[in-house]
C-alpha cells in the first residue's frame, strides 16, 4: 500500500530478538496503520516483538463497556466502531477508528472501558498488550506524540458527533457517517446495511431508506442491497455541511 521498505523485521533486529517475534511481520505491513507509520524506524522495530497480526472480523467485540482492556489494536484495513450502550440494550456510535489510529489505549493499570468496540468492517490489525503500549507511551518519543494526537482527534470526532445529533438533519448525519467510513476504506464501496446505519445513528430505518434514496436519485451514491458506493464525494461533503470534517 505504501512505498515503504519491504524488508521484514527479521532483517532489522538482532537474531536473539527474532526468536521471540512470532509471527515475523514486515515494516510495510505495520505501516499500513498510519499511526505506526508516523514512528521512526527504530521505534517501530522496538514494538515489533510485541505486535501480533490478527484478523478482525465484522461483528467481533474487542471489548465491552466496563471491561478491562487487555489489548490495544492498530487497524490496517479494518474499521472499528466505538459505541455507547444503554441498560435497555440500545446503542449509539460515538466514534469510528480505522487505519489512522488505535483502539484500546489505557493510561493506567486496571483501567476499564467506558464504551464498547465492535469491528464494523472486516480486515486485519496489529494487536499489542495494553501494558506494553502504556509503558512505551510513558517512555516518550514519537509514539507518545502520535497517541496524544490521536486522542485529541477522537475528542474532536466525538464533539462533532454530538453537534450533529443536536443540530444536523438525518440526511447530513447519514452523509457524515458514510464519509467517515470512506476515509478509512481502501475503495469507494462500503459494505453496510440500512439497518446498521439506522441503529448507529439512532433513527428509524425508514428515515435512512428515504435519505439514501434521495442521495441515489441525485447521483451522489449508488445503493444495492448491503453495499453503498459513493460516486460523488465532493457532493456528499457539501450535503454533510458542518456535520463532517475529514479524518
Amino acid at each position: 500500500m505504501y512505498a515503504a521498505n519491504q524488508t521484514s523485521v527479521s532483517a532489522s533486529i538482532p537474531r536473539a530478538m527474532q526468536q521471540t517475534a512470532t509471527p515475523v511481520i514486515s515494516l510495510t505491513g505495520a505501516q499500513q496503520n498510519e499511526l505506526l507509520r508516523g514512528l521512526s524506524r527504530e521505534e517501530l522495530i522496538d514494538l515489533f516483538v510485541h505486535l501480533d497480526l490478527v484478523p478482525l472480523e465484522a461483528g467481533k467485540r474487542l471489548f465491552d463497556s466496563g471491561e478491562l482492556m487487555e489489548y490495544a489494536y492498530f487497524p490496517t484495513n479494518a474499521i472499528v466502531s466505538l459505541q455507547y450502550e444503554t441498560e435497555e440494550g440500545g446503542a449509539a456510535e460515538v466514534a469510528v477508528v480505522g487505519r489512522e489510529g488505535v483502539v484500546g489505549v489505557t493510561m493506567y493499570e486496571n483501567e476499564r472501558a467506558n464504551c464498547c468496540a465492535v469491528v464494523q468492517t472486516s480486515g486485519y490489525g496489529y494487536r499489542i498488550k495494553s501494558s506494553v503500549l502504556r509503558q512505551a507511551f510513558f517512555s516518550g518519543g514519537a509514539l507518545a506524540q502520535q497517541l496524544m494526537r490521536h486522542t485529541s482527534a477522537l475528542f474532536a470526532q466525538l464533539a462533532q458527533t454530538v453537534a450533529g445529533v443536536r443540530h444536523g438533519s438525518i440526511e447530513q448525519r447519514l452523509c457524515r457517517w458514510l464519509l467517515e467510513r470512506l476515509d478509512r476504506s481502501l475503495s469507494n464501496e462500503l459494505k453496510v446495511t440500512q439497518e446498521m446505519i439506522a441503529n448507529m445513528l439512532g433513527v428509524r430505518r425508514e428515515s435512512i431508506t428515504c435519505c439514501a434514496g434521495k442521495l441515489q436519485e441525485e447521483g451522489l451514491i449508488e445503493y444495492r442491497r448491503g453495499t453503498v458506493t459513493v460516486i460523488d464525494r465532493a457532493g456528499m461533503e457539501r450535503r454533510a455541511g458542518s456535520c463532517y470534517s475529514p479524518a
